[in-house]
């Protein structure tokens, strides 16, 4: 007589994945709403202080909302608020509620910031210090903004989507859009006024890159010599940054190759360089800009 053995049913395995979405702590929250207010007040200074005075203008929704209030006399603010209102509800359908309630919670206080700070006389008249320190604390204000996950232009919420769907990437939508508004702020404000408003609006551009990224850029370094070793020795030791060494063959000569990767900011940059030249001036080095670094030893000794 056979005997038919049921295995028990084993114990349900608890994954050790943490959850898709984490929630934020209130601590985290109250910092990026701080931030999200000071960023819109300071491109408020900007625009109300700075630009609009002195007839330059800003690309994307901003753009078109300075153009608009000038030819009608109605208050920058209102313009903001209402032309980013139909982006603002695409953003909460298309890309989430979070970011949603935070580019909210900016244009808002950009929109009632222009309008208290509206009837304060300009900081400077010359057209020249207007876009370079306009163009400055746009991109600041913008920046911090973005950096803690909101908006302030509802044309950057075009370009996500548009992106998705098409081969041109985020940056090349808003710069093909701005290209035609900050064009027709020559017709509004005059050829010089928007040569100007181009001018403020790269001096932005940039900041805002600064900004999100820090003053401390990481870059990733691939070297190929025939004195690896030494030279993976030397950043170890003198730059205190770790080195992947990576298996290579070259590709006319069929040589197997080392290779060393690694990652330093861009103010290690020259000391890495002197680093390279002191073991092989004919050394293959190659250096990029990369956005986000997680894990390794990227926390470093001085330099010396």
């Amino acid at each position: 007589m056979s005997e038919t053995i049921i295995p028990s049913p084993s114990p349900p395995v608890k994954s050790s994945m943490p959850p898709i979405h984490e929630k934020r702590t209130f601590r985290q929250i109250l910092t990026r709403t701080l931030f999200i207010i000071i960023g819109a007040m300071i491109v408020a200074v900007a625009l109300e202080l700075f630009l609009v005075p002195n007839r330059i203008t800003d690309g994307g929704i901003t753009g078109i909302s300075v153009m608009a209030s000038y030819l009608s006399g109605w208050k920058l603010g209102i313009f903001l608020f209402i032309f980013n209102l139909p982006f603002l509800i695409l953003g909460y359908r298309q890309i989430g509620k979070t970011f949603a309630l935070s580019t909210l919670l900016g244009i808002t206080v950009l929109s009632i910031g222009t309008v208290l700070l509206h009837p304060v006389e300009a900081f400077v008249t010359d057209s020249l210090l207007a876009f370079v320190f306009g163009g400055i604390f746009l991109g600041v204000g913008t920046g911090l903004v973005i950096r803690n996950g909101g908006s302030l232009d509802g044309t950057e919420i075009v370009a996500i989507l548009l992106s998705r769907k098409t081969p041109f990437s985020v940056g090349e939508i808003v710069m093909f859009v701005n290209l035609f508004i900050l064009s027709g702020a020559g017709f509004v404000f005059g050829w010089d006024r928007a040569l100007f408003s181009i001018l403020a609006y790269y001096i932005a551009y940039k900041m805002i890159d600064v900004t999100i990224e820090g003053m401390n850029e990481s870059k990733s370094v691939w070297i190929i010599s025939d004195r690896i070793d030494d030279i993976g020795n030397a950043i170890l030791d003198r730059l205190g940054r770790g080195v992947t060494y990576l298996a290579g063959e070259g590709g006319f000569s069929g040589d197997p190759k080392k290779v060393i990767f690694c990652v330093i900011t861009r103010l290690e940059e020259a000391k890495l360089k002197d680093i390279v030249n002191q073991f092989d001036d004919k050394a293959f080095l190659a250096i990029g800009n990369i956005h986000d670094v997680k894990g390794g030893r990227f926390k470093k000794k001085d330099i010396h």
